[in-house]
Formats: structure tokens, sequence, C-alpha cells
């Protein structure tokens, strides 16, 4: 058994988007109540609060409070226990040394939604065999109409709901045993730019275009930002306010047409990445690829290097690498990344295996040195 997530989205009524917009609410107060808790403890006494301390003090807010009472206890706890993470991964990149990020109080609108841990308790998924569409019962809401199917149907264990961008979701964890179709060939992917990738094979190679959906899409992005952002001025300018100024009805709908053109543009991507890793775990039962770390290669550059930068990051390879390498496993091949710091193959002569960098006429190491093509004839000491 493996766990995979299916997403649904959810059809509330007014009534029940009311009540999930209150609990939303909910838990975006008690984050920021039990964050507050945690610095007053340590700021007065040094006491460091865990996860176990704090679902005691829930069990007495929850006594005290009527708003909380009115929630589901775990759904509560789950809200804390992200909470902890938070602190967990804080003190992990304090010890490595990395920017630390210390856990924030967050905004309503910047907090996503909330969990439950058991199916059953505060929630339940009923659809048909297949798992297709169906309703979602929820405590304090009701039973939602829902919309989406897992490619593989399994046993639900847990769900999240989710906020975003207008839109209500259902992530809902799956006990399952996904299978799929192998391929029996052998090859390397190259992932890049100019091309989306280069697959290479004992019979050739082969180019896959890149899409470049977000490129198609950025024109009419900035337009919008850019009506956004006059309009925003001239409410600043007439209510004397620069934070919770009024917005109009037309800036609202601005405010959902560059939602909208950001959505257009995920969903195209999701629906590439997922197509073309279905497509080469189905042709191939080994392939090579090279490690890519994203956030190294658009870490720096600035407005100088910002155009390059969201291509990388529009290309998603990082993204195209993980669900390949789920999907490999589910069919039983191989999708193997090999480490490029430690073999430099565009360093690396293809022959004997030796790893050169070029000088430049001042001794500084300069461009490395090219590859030569399959068939022509290596020179000595290569």
């Amino acid at each position: 058994m493996v766990q995979r997530k299916v997403t649904y989205r959810l059809y509330p009524t007014a009534a029940q988007l009311a009540a999930l917009e209150h609990q939303r609410w909910v838990h975006c107060l008690l984050w920021n109540e039990a964050l507050a808790e945690r610095r007053l403890a340590w700021g007065e006494r040094r006491e460091s609060l865990g996860f176990s301390a704090q679902c005691k003090r829930l069990t007495e807010w929850r006594r005290q409070s009527k708003v909380l009472r009115g929630l589901n206890a775990q759904s509560e706890q789950v809200t804390l226990k992200r909470l902890d993470w938070a602190f967990q991964h804080f003190f992990r990149r304090v010890s490595n040394g990395e920017t630390p990020g210390f856990p924030r109080f967050k905004p309503l609108h910047r907090f996503r939604g909330w969990g439950y841990k058991t199916h059953g308790d505060g929630w339940s998924l009923i659809t048909n065999e297949r798992m297709k569409h169906g309703t979602l019962r929820l405590s304090g809401v009701g039973k939602v109409a829902i919309r989406g199917k897992p490619r593989t149907p399994g046993t639900p264990k847990t769900c999240e709901i989710l906020y975003r961008n207008g839109r209500w979701y259902a992530s809902v964890t799956l006990d399952c045993q996904p299978e799929r179709a192998r391929g029996d060939q052998l090859g390397g992917l190259d992932w890049g730019l100019e091309t989306f990738a280069t697959v290479a094979t004992p019979a050739g190679t082969e180019t896959i275009a890149n899409p470049r959906h977000l490129a198609g899409t950025l024109d009419e992005i900035r337009r919008v930002q850019r009506d956004i952002s006059r309009m925003e001025e001239a409410a600043k300018k007439a209510s004397g306010k620069t934070r919770r100024f009024p917005v109009s009805n037309r800036l609202q709908r601005q405010y959902e047409r560059l939602r909208h053109l950001h959505r257009k543009v995920a969903n195209q991507r999701n629906d590439f990445l997922h197509q073309m890793t279905a497509r080469l775990v189905g042709q191939f039962a080994v392939l090579g690829l090279e490690a890519l770390n994203i956030r190294n290669m658009t870490a720096a550059g600035g407005p100088f290097k910002k155009g390059l930068n969201r291509s990388i990051l529009d290309a998603a390879g990082g993204a195209f690498h993980q669900r390949l390498g789920y999907k490999a496993e589910e069919a039983g091949t191989w999708a193997m990344e090999a480490p490029t710091r430690q073999l430099r193959p565009s360093q690396t002569c293809h022959a004997c295996g030796r790893q050169e960098r070029s000088r430049s006429a001042s001794g500084a190491m300069s461009v490395p040195v090219a590859r030569p093509a399959r068939g022509t004839k290596t020179p000595p000491g290569s």
C-alpha cells in the first residue's frame, strides 16, 4: 500500500460557504493564539511549549470558548501540529546555518485552510466505487457537493480543506495500490529551456518542445497588473489610506481576472507535466536523468537574470522529475538521477572519462571543454 492524494473541488451553497469561511477564520485565530502563547512562554519563563502541552491547553480553551467548541477537536489539533512542524523546521534551519524563517502570525487572506486526521471523525467522503464526484460531509458545514476522481481508488485516510483563489478544494489522502503500464526501452533525458527535454536512445535522439505556458499569457497578466496598480493608487488617494482601503467592484473583478490567468497557466503546466511523464514511463524501462537544483539555479542574478529565472520556474524541472519518479515507481521501472556535481558531464570526455576545464590566455578557468560528437576520433590526451 502507498499513499496518493486526490483533489476534489467543492461546490458549497451560500450557507455552506459562510460556514467554511467561519471555520477558516477560527483555525486562523487558533494558529495565531497558539503562536502568541509559545512566544510569551519563552519570553517570560524561558519555557519551550511543545505540541502535547498545547493540546492540553486546547482542552481548556474549548471549555472557555464557544467558538472553539463549535469546531471538530481533531481538526484543531491538526492546526496545532502544523504550528509544531513550523517550529521544528525553524530549529532545523538554525542548526544547519540556513536562513531561519521564524514562524509568523498569519492574516486571514494568507491562511490556506485546515485538516482532519481520521476518516469519519469530522469528515467523511461519500462517493461510488470509482470515487468519482459525490459529496463530502464536514462537521458544522453539512454535505458539500464535490467533483473529481482519483486515478486509483483507495481507502480515505486524511483530508485537507484548502482555499485558493476564491475556490474551495478538498485534498484527500488515499491508501491504494497504483499500477501503470511500463515500457521496455533504455534512455537518457536532459531537461532544458530551449527544448523542454532531449531524450537519447540507442536508436537516436528526440526532442520535446518547451510549451512556455507563461510566455503566452505574460502580456495579458502584465496588462491586468497595471490596471490593478492604477486602481489601487486611485483608491488609496481617494480614501487617504495605504492599507485596508475600500475595494470597488471593478477592482475586485480585476483581482479575479488575475487569479483566473494564473490558474489557467498552472492548469496548463500541470496537465503537460502529467501527460509527458506518463508517456515517458510508458516508453522506458530505465531512464537516466540529470540531478537538478532549481533553487540554486534561480537564487542569483537579480534584475539581470529575471527573464531566465522566470523561464526556469515556468518549465518546472523539479516538479517534472518528482512526478516522473513516483510514476516510474508505480510502473516498476527506473528513473535514476545522476549526481552532476560529481560527474560534471559538460567537462568530462565521453571516451576516456577525464575531467578538465579549459583555460583562457590569462590562465583563468573559462568555458568547459566541449565533448566530441559520437563517431568522431578522440585526440590523444583527451
